[in-house]
């Protein structure tokens, strides 16, 4: 158990905390309820017992694990302020992605599908940028959709919330547009135990098959709901993505292609419905 005692000066501590200087900087303001600033201004200042006790419980559980963005329920994500929690991913960088790729093919007062919404980052990052969209966000657990809503009021952004799995409950709703981060990861791959991704919700991540299942149940069915020409825009794996590809083309997309990630990764691939349907 990692201890800390009180007495301690605030501009001693990132020496004396065992994380990377980072995450000691966001755990001391997290426990302390102090800014950045606050821990230079603030840096003669002793820690109380309580203080102490807190910061203390919280590095103990990053020790064992845990990743940050719970331990504080926050993440940032594309310039937003994000709550998390448990029952939904933590939004990612690479993520980001995504939602300028959607921004660049959503019209005018278009609207969006994000199917799979989690914690709402994807919908409410492209509600907030493009108020004039008509953005709708679905998931099948109601615990994340909890998280979504919040979000979405926090960062003062439009998006209608539908509890779903994938297209069963929008009925013969269009769409210009409809993108989706949804499980990729196989059952069974090495990552789920390893790192944050032993904490986050296992249904968010794998499809308990092949890795490949959603995608092709989103594949499948987005025909149905895009209007002509309308894209469809989907994260997948860092090594799905010929696959993803040989997919679209197998159901008649147009101008399929992948885009790569910051780290040159390619990460998101979609591609052009044909006539409604």
């Amino acid at each position: 158990m990692w201890t800390m005692s009180a007495g301690q000066r605030i501009g001693a501590l990132q020496s004396l905390l065992p994380l990377d200087p980072l995450e000691n900087r966001i755990l001391a303001c997290h426990a302390l309820g102090i800014t950045r600033i606050g821990l230079i201004t603030q840096s003669e200042r002793l820690l109380t017992g309580a203080e102490a006790a807190a910061l203390a419980a919280l590095v103990e559980r990053r020790l064992a694990g845990e990743p940050i963005a719970y331990i504080v329920g926050r993440r940032e994500f594309y310039g937003l302020d994000f709550a998390v929690n448990p029952a939904v991913l933590i939004p990612r960088p690479d993520t980001e992605l995504l939602v300028e790729l959607a921004l660049a093919r959503l019209p005018v007062r278009g609207r969006m599908l994000d199917m799979g919404t989690g914690s709402g980052a994807i919908a409410v990052a492209v509600a907030h940028t493009r108020p004039d969209a008509g953005v709708t966000a679905l998931d099948v657990s109601g615990a994340a959709l909890e998280v979504a809503r919040a979000n979405a009021q926090a960062n003062r952004a439009a998006v209608r919330f539908v509890q779903s799995d994938w297209f069963g409950a929008i009925a013969a709703e269009s769409f210009d547009l409809i993108v989706a981060n949804p499980p990729y990861i196989a059952d069974g791959d090495v990552h789920l135990v390893q790192g944050d991704l032993r904490f986050e919700p296992a249904g968010a991540l794998t499809d308990h098959a092949d890795g490949l299942s959603a995608l092709r149940t989103i594949v499948a069915g987005a025909p149905h709901h895009l209007a002509p020409a309308g894209w469809l825009l989907m994260e997948h794996g860092y090594d799905q993505a010929a696959q993803v590809r040989a997919l679209l083309a197998a159901g008649g997309y147009s101008e399929v292609q992948s885009w790569l990630d910051l780290a040159g990764i390619e990460r998101v691939s979609g591609g052009r419905a044909g006539a409604a349907t």
